[in-house]
């Protein structure tokens, strides 16, 4: 018989899948799993030996397995490579600041979306996430801070993969970490970034969680945006913005937009001004973002003058903008490149 996986399951549903034991033993087990990072009905010993051991005849609790670890140089970013048992691998990002600790998470093994300047899509997209597997990413963050007597107080769905494509298991996995028997983070506390999914966006809108909105732009033009991110071909700006106003007027909360900066093809003034023209008047805020170089990519970082002068232009044209550091650079903590190096090695 082949064992179930007990994590990823919220409280109501492991009652119903305990149903021969008493209620709060599916109490007790979850607490173990997501609040004290039990790896093993073994680390349960509130649990008599006999029921450890018949448990683990059915059932087993995590999955995941640390294939690589790297640490910034400067010690505020360390990157995992997790690999799940089908041999699936994601990478999860742990980011300290001053004023917290941020995770970054992947929703997806490998990404479908096609974006010209992203490592991500270089190797297949393999499959979803399950809301178990990405909640696993964040409970082996919370587990692994531990020791530096930090915990997750910020998540960003930025990782690889576009969460509008999992969308019912990224909602699954936001509420199951909502729970007090979990972490109990905040929705507040939460960043969700697609690259332009629109039907998601309006879905998310319905799900009434008042998570912020992150919206890969990169570009302020429709040829140039789908020269660069096929995903414009369908869902267009005059779509994509209008579904980020309605998210705003909907939650009150302001939407992020991202813009990866790329030398000699997104970056200068004239660039600067239409994006000003596109987002002025809007409830929302631009994060710029160098490019980190992908090798197999032909683009490359701007230059630190053409980084300036489009942050200025922005912000003395109305936009708050604001530039992205580059934690993790040492590390290549870019989405994708420690999963792609693995595979390569294979």
């Amino acid at each position: 018989m082949e064992k179930k996986n007990l994590f990823g399951m919220t409280l109501p549903e492991l009652e119903t899948e305990l149903s021969d034991l008493p209620k709060f033993r599916a109490k007790q087990i979850a607490g173990r799993m997501y609040r004290q990072g039990a790896t093993s009905f073994d680390d349960m010993t509130e649990l008599s030996k006999n029921l450890r051991e018949d448990l683990a005849k059915k059932y087993f609790v995590r999955s995941a397995e640390v294939v690589r670890q790297l640490d910034s140089s400067d010690g505020l970013t360390t990157k995992f490579l997790l690999k799940f048992p089908d041999g699936a691998a994601v990478e999860t990002v742990i980011m300290r600041h001053d004023y917290g600790t941020g995770i970054c998470i992947s929703v997806q093994v490998g990404c479908p979306m096609g974006c010209k300047f992203c490592a991500s899509t270089l190797k297949n997209s393999e499959r979803n996430l399950t809301a178990g597997e990405m909640l696993e990413e964040i409970i082996f963050a919370e587990n692994f801070l531990h020791r530096e007597n930090r915990k997750v107080d910020t998540l960003v769905i930025m990782g690889t993969g576009e969460p509008m494509l999992n969308f019912d298991n990224v909602i699954k996995m936001l509420r199951l970490l909502h729970e007090e028997y979990t972490l109990g983070l905040s929705y507040r506390k939460v960043t969700i970034s697609t690259c332009g999914i629109v039907p998601g966006i309006y879905k998310l809108i319905e799900e009434k969680i008042p998570v912020t909105l992150s919206i890969s732009l990169h570009a302020p033009t429709d040829k140039l945006r789908s020269e660069i991110m096929p995903v414009n071909s369908i869902f267009d700006l005059t779509q994509l913005l209008k579904a980020g106003d309605d998210y705003a007027e909907e939650t009150g909360r302001r939407v992020t937009y991202e813009y990866i900066l790329l030398g000699g093809v997104n970056d200068t003034e004239e660039h600067a001004r239409q994006l000003a023209k596109i987002l002025s008047g809007r409830l929302a805020n631009v994060n710029l973002i160098p490019l980190n170089p992908v090798d197999e990519r032909n683009f490359q970082k701007p230059t630190h003058n053409a980084i300036q002068k489009f942050f200025h232009f922005l912000n003395t044209h109305g936009i708050n903008a604001t530039i992205r550091k580059e934690p993790g650079a040492d590390i290549d903590a870019a989405c994708d490149r420690l999963r792609r190096k693995n595979l390569e090695k294979k």
